[in-house]
């Protein structure tokens, strides 16, 4: 566990310039008090003991204003930056060195049982604002722009910005669409020039 603590504060240097100090760090970054949670909750979970995982995991939503399920698979080193208004649901399951801004919801589509949460590979980023939602897989090393909706898998090495998002880039080459569903769209057309 302390190993993962120390994991968690080494992220948070790695990925924000602004972090000036372990002290800062450990009494001011909300995100990463809400992963310090969920990893509490995630073992109390596993103990069977849900109704209290629950209870904390909503305490900690109230301090942080990040709604982590205990139930959630959560790699290392998640960072959380600007947390607020961030979901994790259920059935998500979070790779390694995922970089999740404020107000990303992993989240279902529906009331279905069963897996109906993203699986997000390791060593991606999700902007701010944007939504993954259904049992979907997002890929290694992707990164998903600020307020895009993500409905499809994403491959791994891939880019994706819009609404409904699309694939802009993929293995660092720019994609053009062409999907037959996605050809009629207007924004389509526009982000294929500027992409």
């Amino acid at each position: 566990m302390l190993k993962s603590v120390r994991e968690d504060i080494r992220s948070v240097f790695e990925r924000d310039p602004a972090a000036k100090s372990v002290v800062e760090v450990v009494v001011c970054y909300s995100g990463l008090h809400a992963v310090w949670f969920y990893r509490l909750n995630h073992v109390l979970w596993k103990h069977h003991l849900r109704l209290l995982a629950r209870a904390l995991s909503q305490f900690a939503r109230l301090l942080t204003g990040i709604e982590i399920h205990p139930a959630a698979q959560i790699g290392r080193r998640l960072f959380i930056d600007h947390g607020m208004g961030v979901v994790i649901g259920e059935t998500s399951i979070v790779g390694d060195d995922v970089t999740l801004y404020q107000g990303v919801t992993l989240g279902g589509t529906g009331k279905e049982k069963g897996k109906r949460h993203p699986t997000v590979g390791s060593d991606v980023v999700i902007g701010s604002g944007a939504k993954v939602l259904g049992d979907i897989r997002v890929g290694d090393r992707c990164r998903i722009g600020a307020g895009s909706v993500v409905l499809r898998d994403v491959p791994d090495d891939s880019t994706v910005v819009g609404v409904p998002g699309h694939i802009v880039f993929q293995n660092g080459q720019r994609v053009v669409i062409t999907d037959p569903k996605q050809i009629n769209d207007p924004l389509s057309a526009a982000l294929s020039v500027v992409a």
